[in-house]
């Protein structure tokens, strides 16, 4: 196994997909679908599969001798140039199995961060992935330079796989910390923008990747932005303006999507790009209701909303591509699963009037409904109302204008201040269209 051989990506190769099943748990027709999604997506063709139950892995081989075997045989006949595991391997582990093989070994986590430095764009997903790759790295450059011979010359007489050795591990380190202390200055001013934009109401789409949450980005806000079926499509955080019905101007921000068993240094090296969701004022979870794990890809990103940190924020759950449900009794049982629920369809459109009006319930919890009197020649205050919120009516009397809006309650003291002359009171309906301020020009 030679450096090169080590470091090169694992596009254009032919990889068998291997799992260790645990015995008590009841898996899915084809427990590496998931994996063969992953491999796909990094431009391998998937030659052969293999899967073992066994209660706990071999600490040295994980998998038992048996089964080596078996897998060294499938590799041969196939012609696999590398083999991935869906599980993560120490790197004991790889080199043993890599010896046992005479193939390239890789573990989840290593698949996800190659396909993660392919999708990168941006400068922050380019420097987040890299920290990852290199964390993942460090306790593995043995492995890397297997092919060096230590030549033993005595004490103090190290052979050049060693030295080697040695150099790369402090090169690695002090990358490492340069990398932290870029990302520290990129989460910084990723705080100082998300603040400057808390004067609208922010969403974040968080979820399963896969699960459509580009594509229903660019339904609600003709965003454009890339969406693929393919796992991992976006890295990068979008954000765009949404014009909420019956509401005003928000804006919409879609995230990284999320996986199970989500690689811990990852999740770290991304905290920059996800701030967009920890300072949200709610956070649509899409899910793909036509995949037959949605149940346990829901629980996977909770699980890493609670790692950081975001658990309990206001959630509203959007089960996607219902198009794709054959059995109507399938979105039926996920509806009683998940009452609160709103089933919609990013692609046919499906459900996204009744959405908007889900997510403007939400977001009513802080908003406040008022009738603003002030001076008919204070233009500046009516662009901002219509900038911060929704123009429900005008009406004109007296030189005074009366405005009825809808618009986030933190914004009414800053109206206050800069508006000393006036008057802002709840809005009060009556069945009177005169009176309730139906009349005249509607915004």
């Amino acid at each position: 196994m030679t450096e090169r051989d080590r470091k090169q990506s694992v596009a254009q190769e032919n990889a068998i997909l291997v799992k260790l099943l645990d015995p008590s748990i009841q898996y899915s027709d084809d427990p590496l679908e998931e994996l063969d999604g992953l491999a796909t997506t990094a431009g391998t063709t998937v030659v052969g599969k293999l899967t073992q139950r066994r209660e706990k892995p071999d600490p040295g081989t994980y998998l038992g001798k048996g089964k080596i075997e078996e897998l060294s045989l499938c590799a041969e006949a196939s012609e696999a140039d590398v083999i991935i595991f869906d599980n993560e391997l120490s790197p004991g582990q790889t080199r043993n199995l890599e010896r046992e093989t005479k193939r390239k070994v890789i573990d989840r986590t290593e698949l996800i961060l190659d396909i993660f430095a392919t999708h990168a764009q941006t400068l922050e997903s380019r420097l987040a992935v890299e920290l990852a790759q290199l964390e993942y790295s460090l306790p593995r450059l043995k492995r890397m330079w297997s092919h060096l011979d230590r030549i033993k010359m005595g004490v103090g007489m190290r052979g050049p796989g060693e030295k080697q050795l040695e150099v790369d591990r402090r090169l690695v380190e002090k990358r490492i910390r340069d990398l932290k202390d870029d990302l520290e200055k990129v989460a910084k001013r990723r705080e100082r923008e998300v603040a400057a934009r808390k004067e609208s109401m922010t969403i974040s789409l968080v979820g399963y990747t896969n699960a459509g949450k580009s594509t229903l980005m660019n339904a609600l806000t003709s965003a454009q932005v890339l969406s693929a079926d393919m796992l991992f499509a976006t890295l990068d955080t979008r954000t765009r303006r949404w014009r909420l019905p019956h509401w005003g101007p928000v804006l919409l921000s879609d995230t990284v999507g999320f996986i199970r068993d989500l690689p811990h240094r990852l999740i770290a090296s991304f905290k920059a790009t996800l701030e967009e969701a920890n300072q949200a004022d709610l956070l649509l979870h899409v899910a793909d209701a036509s995949n037959p794990e949605v149940e346990q890809q829901i629980a996977a990103v909770y699980d890493v909303l609670e790692e950081i940190g975001i658990e309990q924020k206001s959630t509203l759950l959007v089960l996607n591509k219902v198009d794709r449900i054959e059995d109507p009794r399938r979105l039926e049982q996920l509806l009683i699963r998940f009452p609160y629920a709103v089933s919609v369809s990013a692609v046919s459109r499906e459900g996204l009037d009744k959405l908007a009006i889900a997510v403007s319930d939400a977001l009513s919890k802080s908003f406040s409904d008022v009738e603003i009197e002030a001076a008919v020649d204070n233009g500046k205050l009516v662009a901002y109302l219509a900038k911060n919120g929704e123009i429900v009516s005008k009406r004109y009397g007296n030189e005074k204008l009366f405005v009825h809006c809808r618009i986030p309650t933190a914004h009414l003291g800053r109206i206050e201040n800069q508006n000393p002359d006036a008057v802002i009171r709840p809005y009060q309906y009556t069945s009177d269209p005169e009176e309730s301020g139906a009349v005249g020009d509607v915004a």
